[in-house]
């Protein structure tokens, strides 16, 4: 199938042509369709699959049907989103193909100043892409019109649900038009989404084009295991043993990105962290230059899992596993994007081995384990290893015996003892959990 085989527009073509799409991925050929049709659309479609155009060149096609007269234009499609990243990332696509039709679309997001964006909505805007919070900030005011809404698009809503956002779009919703238009997408689907589905759509169409909860196929993963106390002696290996020129690392409390950050720097390779603590014309920055290969390293927080459009990313690591099984998806997703192969990797520590099964019984797979011939200690680790290649090590014998400390046995125990100082630190370093904690609800 081919673009002009969708029926869209000339002016719409070129600009795809000037995005680079040389074909339809399988949503849009699946989606475009219906929403020409008019239906309601319920779509299961996982990151990096070209869902943003799926939706944006139809309803910008039938919206530059009719452009209105009226110098002060109120807007008549809205777009939700969970982020401010993904903000940005939809409403530029949006623009570059709503200017071709001589419509406005702008975004709207917290963090920033509102005035502004006062402003640009009273000069009049055909499209909006907004982040539920601050759209009801406008809607309160005043300062936003959404009587005239045609087409509602809830984007990655699985994630809107995950952050807390329902009651917030179910307040939206009262301020739309009964007759509307609405498009549901989801990376995953779950009852939570069914139930947003059955209450805002209309007899929806249903596309999904990926398998339920699982991995793209274009990446490539694995599990390296590894004591928490050299989770970060492990990653500096990684990066300068395979030359990794662009990495996106995912640390699970904003301070542990930041001591991830600084300990990386320490260890000569460049690195950058964004996470909402950072303000957004800081996150904003750093993005850009971590696009243009400014610095190797991007160390984030979840508030990056989604909406992240990073070209060719080659790599992602775990730094440490999400607590939500579903946010591995998404992140490993910023990876293996487009078509193109990815690699993600997960540093486990025992700790972490709960959280792995959760993972693993999301995929319906075991991740593979991989070991590193500088952690060779680490090959007899528990975590999901099968039993006969920990009875073929020496080292978990070894640590073993400690249990039994006499004088004979004191020369066997030197090769362990130096992990068994870090080993005696963990409780004074226990309050950092609650941190996390604190960290994982504000992102």
């Amino acid at each position: 199938m081919s673009f002009e085989s969708l029926g869209l527009r000339a002016e719409l073509l070129s600009a795809i042509a000037a995005r680079g799409y040389a074909s339809p991925t399988p949503i849009q050929s699946a989606a475009i369709p219906l929403v020409f049709e008019g239906c309601d659309l319920l779509a299961g479609a996982q990151t990096g699959t070209g869902k943003t155009a799926a939706f944006a060149l139809p309803i910008v096609q039938l919206l530059g049907e009719k452009v209105p007269a009226e110098k002060r234009r109120k807007p008549r499609a809205l777009v939700l989103v969970p982020t401010r990243e993904l903000a940005a990332q939809v409403s530029e696509q949006m623009n570059s193909f709503a200017r071709r039709l001589s419509l406005r679309s702008t975004m709207i997001y917290g963090g920033v100043n509102i005035q502004a964006q006062i402003e640009r909505l009273h000069r009049g805007v055909d499209i909006v892409v907004a982040t539920p919070g601050r759209l009801l900030d406008h809607a309160d005011r005043g300062t936003v019109d959404l009587s005239r809404i045609k087409f509602l698009v809830l984007d990655e809503a699985d994630r809107m649900l995950d952050l807390g956002f329902i009651d917030d779009i179910q307040r939206v919703a009262e301020y739309l038009p009964v007759k509307r238009q609405t498009l549901l997408f989801s990376a995953t689907y779950s009852q939570s989404i069914k139930e947003l589905a059955d209450e805002l759509l209309n007899q929806p169409r249903r596309v999904e084009v990926a398998r339920r909860n699982v991995a793209a196929d274009a990446v490539t993963q694995a599990v390296y295991q590894v004591e928490k106390s050299r989770k970060r002696e492990m990653l500096s290996l990684m990066i300068r043993k395979g030359n990794w020129n662009q990495v996106l690392v995912f640390a699970r409390t904003r301070y542990g990105a930041d001591k991830l950050t600084e300990e990386l720097l320490f260890d000569g390779i460049k690195a950058a962290a964004i996470h909402s603590n950072k303000s957004q014309s800081l996150r904003t920055r750093t993005l850009a230059e971590f696009k243009r290969g400014e610095f190797r390293v991007l160390v984030a927080t979840d508030v990056a899992a989604r909406g992240l459009d990073i070209e060719r990313l080659p790599h992602v690591v775990n730094y440490d596993l999400p607590q939500v099984p579903e946010d591995y998806v998404h992140r490993i997703g910023r990876t293996g994007r487009a078509g193109e192969d990815g690699i993600a990797l997960s540093l486990v520590c025992p700790e972490e081995h709960s959280l792995l099964q959760a993972i693993e019984k999301l995929l319906k797979y075991s991740i593979p384990r991989q070991i590193l011939p500088e952690f060779p200690q680490y090959a007899a680790s528990r975590i999901g290893k099968p039993k006969d290649s920990r009875k073929a090590k020496g080292p978990a014998k070894t640590r073993k015996r400690q249990d039994k400390p006499t004088v004979d046995a004191a020369p066997a125990q030197v090769p362990v003892k130096s992990a068994t100082p870090r080993r005696t630190k963990e409780p004074a370093a226990r309050p950092l959990p609650k941190t996390g904690r604190r960290g994982s609800r504000s992102r």
